[in-house]
């Protein structure tokens, strides 16, 4: 913008892009860089770029550039420029720890406000509202809050970055022209959806606090901050990103049951008047009126009013990003993989015959058709080529039957007539002479005798040897039989007894 207006050469150096555009324009000569800390290291590294002769070093949101993350970076890019300069510290926020740290920097530093004393330390143009509602009709609150009069573009914004897909994704599905922006996405991605959002493709952005800070978007309406977030500090560079340049705008936050003491220690820091948020619901009258819900409305914009081009109108800007590939939405990463697949993967042309064949030869008649209908043209076999041997003839064998307990002669053998062929060309194979078989006695295992069911006498028998003409006998001696004698009793007596 500076650029633009004031004829200023301003190059923007940030990671995810390529070198060879910076260090080209570094060439040509620029009079303002503005960039992230460790890409100017690494160009500095590089000995594309030289500090030496910096005359104004200017940090903006210094409270988080002077946080311990990039509290390193920013002291070895102090050590490069010049100690004669001038220092400037720009935020939203500024803590006293910070402001203390600091003054390692500056000299005879002056702390300048653009806002009086007696306001709070939020924006005093942004409309604020609080309600409390549960995780489950929150998609449903933030449906219907999006069909409010007046609406413009709106920012929501999550804890997580999963958070941010799967909202964005609910969005899509109820006919809102929505995206997300987090940490996960490349550079090329995150650039195109705030392309998208400040071309107006796009109404709905959806974003961790990656773009909380140093976002700055012409008429944004709306803020809502989906998820309660974690500090007053966050709260505030929240609600910042609408009310811009003197005009007005509406925030929203959703607090969860599990969040209510967090929020009552950023409402008392921030000195607000929401320390009981009112139980809200998607359906409750009061939320409909607090922000110009008109009524009937639902979770579903309806089709009359899908007028947005969406994200897909946007093209993606090929940046020539560095590092690793970052990962994509799961149908756009699918749809890749299959045109890639089938990109890379020619037809296969393949001309199949089958030829009936009989011990490896193909048939007359399928040989014939076959031939007929060959498509590929077979180059004739050199002359050289030796032809092919015919196949040798297997002897044929005999089977003789035996017989172990029978000593007849063994049984005539019978040749199958031989094949004539030429002598020349197979050999005649002469025939095996049998032997006659040995006759193998067999032999028996020992037999548990019998024993008599009523006695328990073994029955002895007698196993006579397997010979032939003899007929085997069993003896066995009869188990004694018991006698019993049966008496009269009466009452226990016998009859003798009762004689007496």
């Amino acid at each position: 913008m500076a650029g633009g207006k004031l004829g200023t050469r301003v190059l923007p150096v940030y990671g995810g892009r390529a070198y060879e555009p910076q260090i080209q324009a570094l060439k040509d000569g620029v009079d303002v860089v503005v960039g992230t800390p460790g890409r100017l290291l690494d160009l500095v590294r590089q000995k594309h770029l030289n500090l030496s002769q910096v005359k104004v070093l200017v940090l903006d949101e210094a409270d988080r550039m002077l946080d311990l993350g990039f509290l390193p970076d920013i002291e070895r890019i102090v050590e490069l420029v010049p100690a004669q300069r001038q220092t400037m510290l720009f935020s939203a926020t500024m803590p006293g720890e910070i402001a203390a740290l600091s003054r390692r920097y500056l000299t005879r530093p002056t702390n300048i406000r653009a806002e009086s004393h007696s306001e709070s330390e939020a924006t005093p143009q942004v409309v604020q509202h609080v309600f409390q509602a549960h995780q489950m009709d929150k998609p449903e609150m933030l449906a219907r809050l999006l069909q409010a009069e007046g609406r413009g573009l709106t920012m929501v914004f999550c804890q997580t970055k999963r958070a941010c897909d799967r909202v964005a994704a609910d969005l899509g599905t109820r006919g809102f022209a929505a995206a997300a922006v987090h940490g996960d996405l490349g550079q090329g991605q995150r650039e195109r959806a705030l392309r998208a959002f400040r071309a107006g493709k796009i109404d709905v952005l959806v974003a961790t606090d990656v773009a909380a800070r140093g976002l700055d978007v012409d008429d944004v309406t709306h803020v809502v901050n989906y998820e309660c977030p974690d500090s007053a500090e966050t709260y505030v560079h929240r609600i910042g990103r609408t009310g811009r340049a003197g005009k007005e705008g509406i925030a929203v936050t959703l607090v969860d049951w599990s969040d209510l003491s967090r929020w009552k220690l950023i409402n008392g820091s921030l000195d607000l008047p929401f320390a009981e948020p009112q139980e809200t619901y998607s359906t409750s009258d009061h939320f409909h009126e607090a922000l110009a819900i008109p009524a009937g409305s639902t979770g579903t914009l309806p089709k009359a009013q899908r007028e947005r081009a969406g994200l897909a109108a946007e093209e993606l800007e090929d940046i020539g990003e560095t590092g690793k590939t970052r990962s994509r939405a799961p149908r756009e990463r699918d749809r890749d993989r299959d045109e890639d697949r089938e990109r890379s993967r020619p037809a296969r042309k393949r001309n199949r015959q089958r030829v009936r064949t009989r011990s490896g030869k193909p048939l007359a008649s399928d040989a014939a058709n076959a031939s007929s209908e060959a498509v590929e043209v077979v180059e004739e076999a050199p002359a050289t080529a030796k032809a092919p041997e015919p196949a040798k003839t297997r002897p044929t064998r005999t089977r003789e039957r035996t017989r172990a307990r029978a000593t007849a002669a063994p049984a005539e053998t019978h040749e199958a007539p031989a094949v004539s062929e030429p002598a020349s060309e197979v050999p005649t194979v002469p025939a095996v002479p049998t032997v006659p078989a040995v006759p193998v006695v067999p032999v028996h295992e020992p037999i548990v005798p019998p024993t008599d069911a009523v006695s328990g006498v073994p029955i002895v028998t007698f196993q006579a040897p397997d010979t032939p003409g003899l007929v085997q006998e069993t003896v066995s001696e009869p188990a004694p039989q018991r006698q019993r004698a049966r008496r009269r009793t009466r009452g226990g007596r016998t009859a003798g007894d009762l004689a007496t």
